[in-house]
């Protein structure tokens, strides 16, 4: 049977993690066993990173519009009732802008 020399083919392998794991601490920089794992343990957590941003910033949003909404004295819930049922189909990041940098066209959005 033929010998099989895997010596690019695993340098490649192992130059790629290293470059991924740049900047890491210790032997999860310099040890290819760690910095694989490491690597691996990094994109899992930027994964999960991605998806709790958009849970945070919807958060973020509704903080502002119910901080804004409860300054002309109402609430959040209703605000977004009364938008509903006069057909204004404008997401929560919009309205956040308008409540956070335009006070004054959030409110006059609110009393058509």
């Amino acid at each position: 049977m033929i010998r099989v020399k895997r010596g690019n083919v695993a340098l490649k392998r192992r130059k790629k993690y290293f470059r991924l794991a740049k900047g890491y601490v210790g032997s999860n920089s310099r040890l290819s066993t760690f910095a694989a794992e490491q690597v691996v343990q990094s994109l899992q957590f930027a994964y999960i990173g991605r998806k709790l941003k958009k849970r945070n910033f919807r958060k973020i949003w509704i903080y502002r519009i119910n901080a804004a909404s409860r300054a002309l004295c109402s609430t959040y819930s209703k605000v977004i009732g009364k938008l509903k049922k006069e057909n204004i189909f404008l997401d929560r990041k919009i309205l956040a802008f308008l409540a956070f940098q335009d006070f004054k066209a959030f409110k006059l959005l609110l009393n058509t």
